[in-house]
């Protein structure tokens, strides 16, 4: 990857496969924001992942047009302005159906951990200076010439996720940065993370108490799905930095082979599946993680599932395997199966349970044949018995695979005429 310098920045790097980048809006909204001695370029990850050759992702634009002018242009251009971070000098442009990020060029004067007082500037370099990593403060004007004021493409090229300056003092800008460096390594990282930046991040890790637990959220969750998250994840156990976060000790050769276990079925990431291997043994561990990385109730009650009896679940029990199909569902039956199978140690090859994954696939649970009514005929009367008399019914039916006896059912019927329970 060869570089050419000049003093601007500027260099004789071009972005590849980049019609996106002379397409409309991209394009339109460029030459919006570059008029009476304005320049705006397309910054951060779009430039990052357009090098690395991944899809160019969100589009964040900066530009040294400051707020209001350039809440002016593009509304004059009939595109949708929200002011969604006027005050750090972000204003959300909606052109065409697409969100961007619009921001002018700022200066750092004071900070706060997450919170700082800026000034508004001219100056790309000191624009780039105030970033987090060097990958992410790359430019690329409507032509595509990228600017590089901190070494981002030599890091690109080697894969190395590095703070821009003093890591320390970044961190201390907004202890995120501390999960988000593992998040890039994790992403866009090859080979061991970078020295001075695993330092950096222990000294600070007391910062992380600081940081709301949806920030902490957002950061675990793309972290947990990164293609490098197990190497990662293994250096903040090492460091001490993950069981601070989860609050319990973290099972990483299980979040490995739960990865695993994802590529030989064919399936995505997922995020939730992938912390039960890391961090859940029991129901509680659901309820920790729940109060601590403030999940949604509806992630809460899947970890809370996974939890459950998982231990008894082996690919040997066929009749077994059906009535948990057939109480979990499609899909909370794989999640259950697939926790099991990453903790038996079972390979991610294992016919048998790939087998018992894909159960889904070639059966399908039927419906519970017997109503209300079904009972009332039989004698049994209206009230609270009817609805215990249902549920033993079902657990019948489900222990004779799914047939109907009809001695049991009426010998149910005559122990709830005799008074429940039987």
């Amino acid at each position: 990857m060869s570089e050419t310098r000049t003093d601007a920045g500027r260099t004789d790097r071009r972005l590849p496969r980049a019609g996106w980048l002379a397409a409309d809006p991209v394009a339109r909204l460029l030459a919006i924001l570059s008029q009476e001695g304005d320049e705006a370029r397309v910054i951060g990850g779009a430039v990052r992942n357009a090098l690395m050759n991944l899809p160019p992702g969100d589009t964040d634009i900066a530009t040294t047009a400051e707020p209001p002018e350039v809440v002016r242009r593009v509304q004059a251009a009939g595109f949708k302005a929200v002011p969604t971070g006027i005050d750090h000098g972000t204003v959300t442009v909606v052109a065409d159906g697409h969100p961007f990020e619009v921001t002018t060029l700022r200066v750092d004067v004071e900070t706060f951990g997450r919170k700082a007082a800026v000034r508004f500037g001219r100056d790309w370099k000191a624009d780039a200076e105030r970033r987090d990593f060097t990958m992410n403060a790359l430019s690329a004007d409507a032509e595509g010439v990228v600017y590089d004021y901190v070494g981002g493409l030599a890091d690109i090229e080697s894969h190395r996720v590095r703070f821009i300056g003093d890591p320390a003092r970044r961190i201390a800008e907004d202890y995120l940065r501390i999960l988000r460096f593992f998040r890039f390594h994790a992403a866009y990282g090859h080979g061991a993370p970078d020295p001075a930046g695993v330092h950096a991040c222990i000294a600070a890790r007391a910062g992380l108490d600081q940081l709301s637990r949806e920030r902490v959220r957002m950061e675990l969750i793309k972290l947990l799905i990164a293609p490098g998250a197990a190497a990662a994840l293994t250096v903040m156990t090492e460091a001490g930095l993950l069981v601070s976060l989860l609050g319990g000790v973290p099972l990483v050769m299980d979040f490995a082979r739960m990865g695993e276990i994802e590529t030989a079925l064919g399936l995505p990431p997922d995020p939730m599946r992938r912390l039960a291997a890391l961090n859940v043994i029991v129901v509680e561990d659901a309820e920790r993680l729940a109060q601590r990385l403030r999940l949604s109730n509806t992630e809460h009650e899947r970890l809370a599932s996974m939890a459950q009896r998982w231990r008894g679940i082996t690919p040997a029990d066929d009749d077994a395997a059906r009535a948990l199909l057939y109480r979990l569902g499609p899909d909370g039956f794989r999640d259950r199966v697939m926790l099991a199978w990453a903790r038996s140690g079972a390979p991610a090859g294992a016919g048998n349970w790939r087998d018992l994954a894909a159960l889904p696939q070639r059966w399908t649970a039927p419906s519970f044949p017997l109503k209300a009514a079904d009972f009332l005929q039989r004698g049994v009367s209206k009230g609270p018995a009817l609805g215990e008399v249902l549920r033993a019914a079902e657990e019948v039916w489900i222990a004779s695979g799914f047939s109907i006896d009809e001695a049991a059912i009426e010998g149910i019927a005559a122990k709830a005429r005799n008074g429940w329970p039987p």
